[in-house]
């Protein structure tokens, strides 16, 4: 459990998720869960912008996903708010994402149940008074190895 005081928490446990993405091997399919308003978009942006992308980071909001490449990998943000239907996602070709190599941050993953990948990781963000609270739940062996990497570059 991590606790997210303010916006600046927020951005240092992107950073600290970003510090460990840099060491770690594989690729990562991570849900973001969380109310309305909880910081999801908040978290996935601290952590591209720590990962080294210059310039805007936009919410997926309209468009459902957006890429940002990076030296060998790619991290796609996700947000499936608006999705109409699961299957509009093989039309924005998710199935096509490389998860053994890049990195995919969902927000309202289970919109897309069926047509997503595998998760590796879930991050809750939930209101704790005027803050929040991220609670991270391994669901494969390359989640654990992340939480592991996660914790000891912390």
């Amino acid at each position: 459990m991590t606790t997210l005081a303010d916006a600046a928490a927020t951005d240092d446990f992107g950073r600290r998720i970003a510090a460990a993405l840099g060491v770690f091997d594989a690729g990562l399919v991570v849900s973001l869960a969380g109310e309305l308003g909880a910081g999801k978009t908040a978290l996935a942006r601290a952590v591209i912008q720590a990962l080294g992308h210059r310039g805007h980071v936009v919410s997926p909001s309209y468009t459902l996903v957006e890429p940002y490449a990076f030296q060998s990998r790619t991290l796609y943000h996700l947000d499936l708010y608006r999705l109409g239907d699961p299957e509009e996602l093989e039309f924005l070709g998710v199935r096509e994402i490389d998860t053994r190599r890049d990195w995919v941050f969902v927000e309202w993953a289970e919109r897309g149940t069926g047509f997503l990948p595998a998760l590796d990781l879930q991050i809750d963000i939930a209101y704790a008074g005027t803050g929040r609270k991220a609670h991270a739940s391994a669901y494969s062996d390359a989640g654990k190895r992340f939480l592991e990497t996660l914790f000891e570059t912390t």
